[in-house]
Order: C-alpha cells, then structure tokens, then sequence
C-alpha cells in the first residue's frame, strides 16, 4: 500500500502544524543571526612572498631575487597562476592555487621552498616574508585621527600600537593599514666632508654605533646565594648620550659622534602622505580577513573604536571617513523591499483570480512557510544575506506559490462539482501530484548543475543555485502537506444553488476569469458573453466538448487560437521558429557585460606623474585635484593618498538621494576637468573583479622585454582609437631615472675593492643599512631605529656621490670615482610577471559600451590579431572572469537540460512526453533576449542567472498542460479533444502562476531602490522571456505535442503491423501502450480511441 503524504497531512493535522511551526521558528532565529554582505565570500587559496631590498633597482630585483622564488615554488602542486610585482627595492610574488587547496598546507609548502634557496638569495636583503593572503578585497572602513595637541608622529603611533592591537584582536579583521603619518627615527646624518677630512667612511661609523648601541644577555650568576641572570646594556638612554658615544678613527684617536654631523629624534624618509579636503591627516583603513562578513567585521569595528575612544584623551578624534558595509546595507534591505512587494503583488494577482480570501491565505501561507525555513539551511552552510541568496528567494517568489496555486485552483475545481471540501482536498491533490513533483523536481535540476559548475563562477553561484533549490523542496512540502490540509478544514463547501450562480455573468467581458463590466453590452442585447470564463472550468470534464452551453462557456479567443494552430500546425510552428531564430540574430546588439558595481557612493581617482617626480610634485598635483572635484555639488570629501609620482584620491559622494547623479554620470562629469592638469595620467579604478584597477585589461606577455615593450605600445595607440574606451595606459609605457654605478673591473682589482663594497658604501650612505641590521633605540614599549646615512642636503650634489669613500683591502680609503663610472640612466619603473614571463598590462575604462563590447573591438585591432613571433596574449581580469562564466554556464546549461529530460522521463516513463514539455524552453530564451535588447541591458552574470530560472519556471506551465493532456488521452478522449480541453481547462492555473511570478518580478524590472540597477537586467530577462513562453507555451506546445504523441502511435502500429502493411482502422482500436503510465495514476481501460 503506497504512502500518500497528502492524505496523512489531512487526516492528522497536528503533526504538520507542528513540523512547519518549528521550521519556521528556527528558520527565523538563523534569519536574524545570518550575516550581511554583497557578495558570497570566495576563497582562493593564495600565498605572498615579499622580499625587500632597500635601493635596489626593479631589474636588479626581478633576476636576483624574483626569478629564483619563482622557479623555486613552481614545482609546487596544484598553483594555478603565478604573479610577480618588482618595483624599487620591493619583490612581491603572488602564488594562486587551485580551489580546494588547503591554505595552511599550501603556506607551509611556500615557506619550505623559499628556505631551500635562502643561501642563493643576496644576502643583504630583509628575510622574505611568506604569509597567507588572509584579507579579502578592499578598505572596509576608512578612519581619520586628528588631535588639537598631539604631533603627527605621536597620531601615526597611536595608529600603530594601540588602534591597530585593538582592531585586530575584533574577528574577522585581517589587516589594519595606516595611511600618512610618519616613522620616528633617530637620524644620524653625516658630513660627508668631515668624514673625509678624518679619514672614516659612512659604513664604518654604521658599524660601530651598530655594534655598541645594544642590549645582549651576560650570563648567570649566584651572589649573596641567590642566582641572578646577567645583563650588558649598551643601548643610550637618551639622544644626548647617543651624540656623545666616541667613534675610533681608522688612523688612531676618537671623536663624538655629534661631531661628524647631526643627531636627531625625528622621523624617517617620507614617502607617503594623506590629505583630508586638502588638510594633512593620519588615517588608517581596515580590511576584513577571507571568509568573514562585511556588515559583522564593520559593526566589531566600530564597537571596538567606541571602546577604544573611552580610553583615548578628550582631544584625540576618530572620525569615520568611509564604510563599504553602507551601500551594503541599501542593497541588502532594498532586495527584502523587492522580497516583500513580488509576494504582496503575486498575492495580489492571486487574490484576483480566486475571488476568494481564504484560498488566497491558504495559497499565501506558502511563501513563508517556504521562504523562513530555506534561512536555516543557509546558516547551516555558511551562508550570508547577500545579492545571491537574496536574488534567489525573491526571484523564486512566484515559483513558490506555484504549487499551491495548483493545488488550490484543482480542488476548486473538485468543489464546483459538488464535493465537500473535504473529498475535494484528497481527490484534487491526488489528481495533481504528480505534476507538482514534477515541475519542483525540474526546477531543483535546473539549479543544481548550477550550483556545483566548479571554478570561481561556481563558488559564486552555489549560494544562488542551493537556495533556490531548498525553497523549491519547502515549497513542495508545503504544496503536498500544508495546502491540502488547510483547504480541507478552511475551505467552505459549495453549494449546488451556488455552482449554478458561478455560470450566470454579469454583463461585461471576462478576461482570464476577470469581469470588466464596463465592457459590458447594451441592456437589448442577449446576455451570452464570448469572452468569459468560468471561475472553475472543472464542469468542462463532466460536459461534451462540443456541447453549446460548454462552448458559450469557454475563453473564445484562446479557443478559436488554438483551434487555428491545431488546424495549421505548420504555419504555427514556422511563425514560433522564426520568431526564436530572429531573437537569436539580436545577439550581436546586446550589450555584452560582466557585472555592474553599481552606485556604491565612492569613485576612486588615480593620478600618476611620470617615473622621478617628487612627493612635493605629487603632492601639489593631488591638491590642484582635489580642488576641482571639491567644486562638484555630488561630493561629500576628497581623501587624498600620496606616493612617489602617484597619488589615489578617493571621492565619497553624497547619499543617493541628496544628490541628481549617480556614480557613473559624476564619474563623466569630471573627467574632463581634469585636462586642466598637465603631465598626469588620470584613471578611475575599478571597484569591480578582476585584477586591474581598470575595467578592461589585455595582458601582453613575452621572454622578450623589448619585442613586449613594441607590441604593447603599438596596442595602446590603437586602442586609443578605438570609440568608448578612455584613459588608456601601458604599464610598459614609463621608466625612472636612475644613477648607474658602473664599477671598473682593472681599477677595482689593482686597488682591491670588491663589488659588494662599492654597493654597500652606495647604499648606506644614500639611504642606511637594511632594516634588520640597523642600531635600535629602546623605549619602555617599542624600539626606535637608528639610521646612519649621508646629510640629505648633501645627496642632491652628484658629486658628493662619486666622492663617497670606499674601503680597499689595505684598509685604505679611495673616491668611488676612482674605481667605477658614475652616469645617468633609465630603467623600469615596474616589472610585473605572470607564470615567470615579464608581462605588460594595456589597461583602459569603458564609457558608453560594454565589457563584452570593448573585448571584441580590441580583438579586431592589427596589433593584437598580428603580435610578434614570441608575444602572447594572457586572458586577465574582469574579461578571463567572464569567459570563464561564460563557458562554465553553458556546460551547467547542457547538464540541466539533460537532468530536466532524465527527470520526466522517469516521472512519466514515457521517452517522447517530455520533449514535448521542453519544447517551451527556447522561446523562454527567445523572449529574454528581445526584452534584453529593447530595454539595452547587458547580458551579464545576473541576465543569465534569469535566463537559468527561466528555464526550470517555463517547464512548470508546460507539465501542467502536458500532463492533463495524457490524462485525457488515457481516458480514451481523442487527440484534439484532449488538447483542446487541456489548454482550456489548464489555462486558468497556468495564467494565475505565470502572471504571480510577473507581478513578483515587475520591482526588479523596474530597478527601483539601491543596488537594483545591477540586478535589473536579471528582471529585464525573466519578464521578457516568460512573458512571451507564457504565450507561446499555450499555443505551440498542444502543436508539437500532436507530432509527438502521432509518432508514438505510429511506433505502436509499426510494433504490431510491422513496416509498410496496410493495416485497418476500426472506429475504436485496440493500440498496446509501449510505455508504462506514470506512477500514480489509476490503469485506463486496455484500449483507448484514436481517431485520424
């Protein structure tokens, strides 16, 4: 005896009340304890090594130190790319491994690589740092900290030690940054006349101040019967004791320190700076660690800050620049608005159609019991609140109310024939199971496949695909348990006086069970009404086909077309075919995109001087720069960032709705302002994906720097002339200057100087030793470096350089000069790697077109398709993410195909059914594309996330009319009967579905609220494909079907008559059925009519 879990449902109510009620109260508790983010957290395995070297050139760096870590860590498993960065004194290589590669190990195996080739690295580099890369994206939060009566110096320390412990120590922090400031260093700067005059070089003086200013351990003894250990502290105690240490000269004798130049208690070199609205400041950046949640991570910090400023004096300020977690929040609570008003619209449409408020609850009920329970799955798998999960549910809100319309719509009809609602609620949701299940089943196979395609693309899409799933399984549930048992004991029965009521109209036209009385007829003309419908088209079971008062009855037009199509099946098939054909041909001029970052309130300027300029020029160029921004109504303030020729201004707009532009429109407003700037590059960087600050990025790679350098600028020029791309740069296309030291092998061997030496006396003269030897200066809770270096003033002589005094084997002192010629030159400013080949980036932003535009544009260009012999193209960026989607969702597609065939097939068990069911999918397809095209938006990751759904949601209205077709075939009704009375009978639950799930994606479409403009191509793309398959479904469908079940019977006969023998047709014949029914259906009558 088979289980019927819907009979079990009604007969004990309790039971169901209580499983729903407890899912739903912990669904709830997981809804308020899940995270907000934008975005599914992905994580890449990735690991750093930096190597710094103070003074040592890009090109130096990239053959000494770059290429040997590469070559050591390649022959590790599992590396999905390797990248390297070099730039003055800096090498920092990036190893990317295979998703599913555990980080810790894969850290250990880096760190084991670069140890074994520690002794082949120069030996006066800073220990590499191998570390994993723990922090996700950008800056979450940015802070500034101003005081009316500390110095800069005594902020940036406070940034350093006590705010960056703090935040630290908050979960889901992975790195504090400061931005400005300055470092506290005690600086000795040199005369370099006086060391000549006495004799003793810059390196020297390093050594001892190196080698007497320490703190080592003595020992242990036992005085007095008590053991003490024993210590030897060299370090000064203060400055004045510093100035006063004595150095020994080389020829005898000693002098103070302070009388070879200066002692000071200052600050480092300063390299960077930061500006608020042109105003010095010390800021700091926090960013969250992988895996962690942006709104979570921003509220710890800011608990912490709170905290922290209890502590602080009343004249320390911690004042917040910017939070990402802002837009975060607009998105998230803009999607549950959406959430909300697609339920209360698919209600609505619901509402109407039922004329009922109590079928309309019981039809209702199913979202929440749907929607709250799919939370705690996701809390379960470590979801989030994000686009994604979000987008799921409330694209899934139509679907979700699918199945109980069914199942109330049937037992409607159940009621209109005169049975209780009791009877009504077992004999309709037995009727009707297997269609349910079977279109849930669909829409889980469409999602899965999606959800587990691999790669990034699937790590970004599983939340998507799982909830859609899981809601759809709770909705199955609630469709089979909740929906019969409620409509059982809520339902009222009807009367036969009021069956009778339902067929008398009032004078008006019925539109999908809708009266318009205001298209009524005049009171003279009789009262019959072509166009209505019967609230309950259940009576059409139970009258002929044919007979009058069925046919006053019907829907007309739907009849009268679906009689034409069933009449000229070819023409109807042809006008389908060229409709999805030509959609097809509109592919070309639909904007091709990755994935909008929409309006986050924040631009992101760059301003690059040529490779040489100063901080000074940097910083005069970000000040005239932020001036002009600062004139723009839309901008709230200007944080500027400033290095060596570059400086980052990062603009924070006004809230939306304080100001008239978005993001995008303030971002073509002032670029051309910023022509009044000479000699800069000026870029918007990306906030997107990808690995480029800008939106497209072609990566030229080669062995050969100089074929790699002509291939590169030859794109970029072309690519200048190439309409809707701006701010087109190489990172190829500069150099720096630099001062090459060239030493003179005869010299140096006559006078016994070694290269090492000239590169040291260089370097510590110029900038002081490496930061691991340098002499520290002990406070109670940190240590000050102590540099030793040539006075700065003296270094801006070139002279001074060629007179530095190196050492000789005979402890003799000679001018650099003597052993090396000194001259100007030019090297990279940058060298940049991928998969140990030099790399060049032709990076550009896009105005006015597509992603997907701009790539096939450059694809067209001379110097890419014709690159020198040895030159290669390297997909990067947002376009290598979006080819990857691309491809792997076409690959998820095809599998979801092939799941929603094997899944009907086994359903019906029945091979040529389900083909028949398909058939609406291409013109599901066909509609978005229009719709993508009139409304101009792009075919992206969200478009085709709507497409997706499209295909599981179309193949519902499909097996609802497909399968009531079979019935009545099996009832041994003839083949256009069938369809005719399918359609009619089918149309009202199929248009009450299709046009719930249009109402529920209409606040999508129309991309209203924060964030919707990025999801509105998803909405675009649903509302235009099931729009037109909505249509199409009703009409083609029955047309194909007719081929299909023709065929089938063809096999029969050819099974029984053999091929070719003229076999007799009776009025009624007898036709053996080749394939089972489909479980759950009671056995037809051994034959069944077929009539030509």
């Amino acid at each position: 005896m088979s289980f019927n879990i819907s009979s079990w449902a009604i007969k004990k109510p309790v039971p169901t009340i209580v499983i729903f009620l407890v899912l739903t109260i912990i669904g709830w508790f997981s809804f308020i304890s899940l995270g907000i983010d934008t975005n599914p957290n992905i994580d890449v395995p990735t690991v750093s090594v930096n190597v710094t070297q103070p003074g040592a050139g890009p090109a130096e760096l990239e053959s000494q130190v770059t290429k040997k870590i590469e070559d050591a860590v390649a022959g590790l498993g599992n590396i999905d790319e390797l990248r390297s960065t070099v730039t003055d004194g800096s090498s920092r290589t990036i190893i990317t491994f295979i998703l599913g590669t555990n980080s810790d190990r894969a850290t250990n195996d880096v760190r084991n690589a670069i140890s074994q080739i520690r002794q082949d690295l120069p030996q006066d580099i800073n220990d590499p740092i191998v570390e994993r890369v723990d922090f996700a994206g950008g800056p979450i939060v940015t802070y500034a900290v101003t005081s009316s009566k500390q110095t800069v110096e005594e902020l940036s320390n406070l940034v350093d030690q006590t705010i960056s412990r703090a935040l630290l120590s908050v979960k889901g922090v992975g790195q504090v940054k400061r931005i400005g400031g300055v470092d506290r260093e005690i600086r000795i700067n040199l005369n370099p006349n006086r060391l000549q005059s006495l004799g003793i070089t810059a390196t020297q003086v390093n050594d001892q101040v190196r080698a007497f200013n320490i703190n080592l351990p003595g020992g242990r003894s036992e005085v007095g019967g008590s053991e003490q250990s024993i210590r030897t502290l060299g370090s000064a105690k203060s400055v004045n004791d510093l100035k006063n240490y004595e150095i020994v000269l080389p020829n005898g004798g000693s002098v103070p320190l302070s009388s070879l130049g200066t002692v000071e208690d200052k600050f480092g070199d300063i390299r960077q700076s930061a500006r608020l609205n042109n105003k010095p400041v010390v800021a700091f950046q926090v960013l969250r660690s992988t895996g962690s949640v942006t709104v979570t991570v921003e509220e710890g910090v800011k608990a912490a800050l709170e905290e922290l400023q209890k502590t602080l004096t009343q004249d320390v300020k911690l004042d917040l620049i910017y939070t990402r977690a802002t837009p975060v929040r607009a998105s998230y609570e803009s999607t549950i608005d959406e959430l909300i008003q697609a339920s209360l619209l698919a209600v609505i449409v619901i509402l109407v159609f039922l004329k009922d408020w109590r079928a309309t609850l019981i039809t209702a009920v199913a979202l929440p019991l749907s929607i709250i329970p799919t939370f705690f799955v996701q809390q379960a798998l470590g979801y989030t609140l994000n686009n994604m999960t979000l987008l799921g549910l409330a694209l899934a809100v139509g679907n979700l109310v699918d199945d109980a319309v069914v199942e109330i719509e049937n037992m409607e009809r159940h009621m209109a024939m005169g049975k209780t609602a009791w009877e009504a609620s077992f004999d309709s949701s037995d009727e009707v199971g297997l269609a349910v299940i079977a279109s849930s089943a669909t829409i889980i196979a469409v999602f899965l496949p999606v959800a587990f395609m691999g790669g990034i693309p699937g790590q970004f899409f599983q939340p998507f695909g799982v909830t859609v799933a899981v809601s759809t399984i709770f909705s199955t549930f609630v469709a089979r348990m909740v929906t019969p048992m409620m409509g059982a004991y809520l339902l009222k029965d009807k009367k036969h006086d009021e069956g009778a009521k339902q067929h008398k109209r009032k004078k008006g036209i019925r539109f999908f069970g809708i009266n318009f009385p205001f298209l009524g007829r005049k009171k003279n003309q009789e009262e019959e009404i072509p166009f209505s419908l019967p609230p309950y088209p259940s009576e059409l079971k139970a009258e002929s086909v044919s007979s009058p008062s069925s046919r006053r009855r019907r829907f007309q037009p739907y009849k009268s077309l679906l009689k034409w199509a069933l009449r000229h099946r070819l023409t109807t098939l042809g006008i389908a075919m060229a409709f999805f054909i030509a959609s097809l041909m509109l592919i070309p001029g639909i904007p091709k995109g990755f994935v909008d970052d929409g309006d986050l309130g924040i631009s992101v300027v760059s301003i690059e001087l040529p490779p040489g300029s100063t901080l000074l020029d940097i910083n005069k160029v970000a000040t005239q720069g932020t001036n002009l921004i600062r004139q723009n109504p839309a901008v709230e303030s200007v944080l500027a960032t400033e290095e060596i020729n570059l400086a980052t201004l990062t603009v924070k707009l006004k809230p939306r709705e304080e100001r008239k532009v978005t993001q995008k429109e303030f971002e073509v407003q002032i670029r051309p302002i910023f022509q009044q700037i000479p000699g800069a590059r000026i870029s918007f960087q990306s906030q997107g994906p990808g690995d480029s600050g800008k939106e497209l990025s072609i990566v030229l790679r080669s062995e050969n720097p100089d074929a790699l350098l002509k291939a590169a600028n030859a794109l970029e020029k072309q690519m200048r002339t190439v309409p809707g791309l701006v701010e087109v740069s190489s990172t190829a296309s500069l150099v720096k200057p630099e001062i090459l030291v060239i030493p003179d092998p005869q010299r140096a061997a006559d006078l016994g100087v070694t290269v090492q030496a000239i590169a040291r006396t260089a370097s510590l003269a110029t900038i002081g030793d490496i930061e691991a030897n340098l002499a520290k200066y002990n406070l109670l809770d940190r240590q000050i470096p102590i540099r030793v270096q040539i006075d700065p003033k003296a270094r801006t002589d070139i002279n001074t350089i060629k007179n530095l005094q190196v050492p000789t084997q005979n402890n003799t002192l000679v001018p650099l000069v003597a052993v090396a010629d000194i001259r100007f030159g030019s090297g990279p400013a940058t060298v940049n790697r991928f998969d140990r080949s030099r790399q060049v980036a032709v990076e550009a932003n896009l105005q006015g077109i597509s992603l997907g535009e701009a790539v096939n544009a450059v694809d067209k260009l001379p110097a890419f398709t014709n690159l020198p012999p040895g030159v290669s193209q390297q997909p990067s960026g947002s376009a290598k993410i979006m080819a990857e989607i691309f491809t792997r969702f076409g690959t998820a597609l095809g599998l979801a195909l092939m799941s929603i065939y094997a899944i009907l097939v086994l359903l019906y068990n029945n091979f040529l059914y389900p083909i028949a069911i398909m058939m609406a999918l291409p013109f599901c397809l066909g509609g978005a594309l229009v719709a993508l095209m009139v409304a101009q938006k792009p075919l992206g990751i969200y478009a085709l996330i709507g497409i997706v759904l499209l295909m599981g949601v179309v193949t519902k209205n499909s097996i609802l009319l497909v399968d009531y077709a079979i019935m009545n075939l099996q009832e041994g009704k003839k083949q256009r009967e069938a369809l005719l009375e399918a359609g009619l009978s089918r149309l009202r639950p199929i248009m009450m579905t299709s046009l719930a799930t249009i109402a529920g994606i209409i606040p999508l479409a129309l991309g209203i609220g924060a964030g919707a403009e990025v999801r509105q191509p998803m909405g675009v793309a649903i509302l235009g494909g099931f729009t037109t398959s909505t249509l199409l479904t009703l009409v083609v469908v029955p047309v194909i079907f007719t081929y299909i079940d023709s065929f089938q019977r063809w096999i029969v006969d050819t099974a029984k008559y053999g091929i070719g023998k003229k076999k007799r047709r009776p009025k009624k014949v007898a036709v053996e059925k080749v394939m089972s029914l489909p479980p759950g259906r009671e056995e037809p009558p051994s034959e069944y009519s077929i009539h030509k």
